[in-house]
Order: structure tokens, then sequence, then C-alpha cells
């Protein structure tokens, strides 16, 4: 994985792919005592990030491998993410996932035309399920986090990042499988060596937090989590990912369920963001206090894919005009 990668990324998905704003948060920079500003990723075609990483895999397959379809495991956002770019291209798509899914993400991926396998009680049994279909019906797996062309898509973030902020100290961005984290990490430090980029995760569940604790990928049993988009294991075979994140992330931080709430509560009340609570982790880890005073700091909301009853609690929480 090289810089170059993440550059062939952004001209290979430039026609799909919006380059979304860094807008600044003075009311957070008050709260954090550091200059903060958001990568907003929910204005993106799918309401995430996962767009970018979808694109760059699917726009490197050749003709033939297009016209066999592809196949993916989500927990919303990428199967959505998939299943969007396959329809603009006329590409078959099948989205493996599992009983954890929400519902309203499921309705999603229904909307795009993709055909949807739901079974198993997590991400690794949908995971199993899709590799099945690359052997059964010869498509091809765009795995949601530990593919090459996946990461070098996700890290189109960072180069947008370091161009639109190169005076950054620190970068806040949720983790999951790593291929987010391990794409932006690749690209900052690349344009900005001195950059410290920290992973945020969910307080229960977080896989990569405990494979990094013991020197190697481990298996848990996902919790629930208003992080629904983190959840999910890194692959006791994990090819790149994990060792992307253990070479160049910086920190790890996990955040509680009530802070992650509060987080989305903050972002709607202060700035009008709809964001689910995988995009909120970052916020959440400021109002933590997880990062020293004086920061410059961006906190990449990966995602505005939210529940239909978590954006009426948020709704119903917005303080009267006076």
């Amino acid at each position: 994985m090289t810089v170059e990668g993440v550059l062939a990324a952004r001209d290979r998905i430039r026609p799909v792919v919006l380059k979304t704003p860094t807008i600044a948060s003075p009311p957070l920079s008050r709260i954090a005592g550091s200059r903060v500003s958001l990568k907003v990723e929910g204005v993106q075609p799918t309401g995430s990030f996962k767009v970018r990483g979808a694109a760059s895999k699917i726009l490197s397959l050749d003709d033939d491998e297009r016209a066999r379809g592809v196949v993916t495991a989500s927990t919303g956002n990428h199967g959505r993410a998939v299943a969007y770019v396959g329809s603009e291209l006329g590409i078959p798509v099948v989205v493996c996932v599992s009983d954890r899914v929400p519902a309203g993400k499921l309705a999603n991926l229904d909307a795009l035309g993709c055909r949807v396998v739901v079974g198993g009680e997590s991400q690794d049994a949908a995971m199993d399920a899709a590799v099945g279909l690359t052997d059964s019906e010869g498509m091809t797996l765009v795995h949601p986090f530990d593919d090459r062309d996946v990461i070098a898509g996700q890290g189109t973030v960072g180069l947008e990042l370091a161009e639109q902020a190169p005076d950054l100290s620190h970068v806040l961005v949720p983790l999951s499988g790593g291929g987010l984290i391990s794409g932006a990490a690749l690209a900052l430090k690349d344009r900005l060596p001195e950059v410290k980029v920290i992973g945020v995760s969910m307080a229960e569940g977080a896989v990569m937090a405990a494979s990094l604790q013991r020197g190697g990928p481990v298996e848990m049993e996902e919790a629930t989590t208003l992080a629904d988009s983190l959840q999910g294991g890194i692959g006791l075979n994990n090819r790149y990912t994990f060792t992307l994140v253990r070479d160049l992330v910086d920190e790890i931080v996990l955040v509680s369920e009530d802070r992650i709430w509060q987080a989305m509560l903050w972002a709607f009340n202060n700035h009008g963001l709809v964001l689910e609570g995988a995009g909120a982790v970052g916020i959440a880890a400021l109002m933590s206090d997880m990062i020293d005073p004086g920061a410059r700091v961006a906190v990449v909301c990966t995602g505005q894919n939210i529940e239909p009853h978590h954006l009426k609690a948020l709704s119903e929480s917005r303080p009267e005009p006076d």
C-alpha cells in the first residue's frame, strides 16, 4: 500500500464520488479547547464515506468481472455504496447482511435494486455467505475494508483533509475494520508527516482495538451499539488493515454509548448535522476530553444514515426558538 495507490484511486472515483467539505466548528472548539473542524462525509450520494472504497474497487474491475457481478457483506453503509455504484454502472450486486442490520438500512438496500441476503447473527457470518457466492456464482468480492483498492479509495478522505486543512495536528477517524483509517493515515502521513491519527471506536465490541492489544486479529461477540456501522470483526486472516493500523495509527480511544448519543444530539442542535452513531464517535471523543487542549483537530464524520426512531428523538430534542 502506497500513497500512489490513493492518488490513482482519486482519479478513478472522480466521476462517482464527491469531494466533501471540511467545516469549522467554533462551538466544538470552545468545548475542546482546540481548533476543531468537521469532515462531513454524509453529503456523499449514499450518505457515507463508503462510496469511495466501493467505487475504487468496482471501477478497477475488467468487463468480464463486471458482467458476473459483485457481492459484499455489510452492516449497511458499505452495502449501500456497492449497490449504488453497481446501479450506476449496470452491474449486478448481492449484499449479505446479518440479523443485526437495522431495518432502515435494509430498506435503503432494497431501494437500490440489489439482491439482499439476510442471515446469521454477525458480520462474520454475512462475510462467510458473501465468500460462498464468489465460489458458487463467480462474483467478485468487494470487501468492506480488507482490500487494497477499497483502502485506497477510502484514503482519498486523507488527501482531501491535507489539502483543506494543511496545518492539522490531529485527525479523529471512526475505527471498525480499519479500511478508512488505514487509507486516510497513509495519505495524511505522506502529506502531513507530523499529524497524529487517532482511531475512535465504541466501548463494547471494538475488535480492532482488542486485536492490537493482543498482537493479532481476534474474534469477539458483537455488542448492541448506537455505532452499529462499527460492528464486526477484522478477520482472523486479515491481510492489510491490521498491519496498517498497527503501524500508522498513533492512538485508539473508546467512547461510551452515552457519549455517542450526546455527540449525535450536539451535532444536530449546534450544526444541524444528522450523524449516525458511527459518524459521531469522533465528536464524542472530543467531548470526553480525550484530546489535549490546543490541538488543531479534524473529525471525520463518516455518515448520516440514521435510523428513523433516532432521527425522531433528535428532532424532539431541538430547543424551541426564542
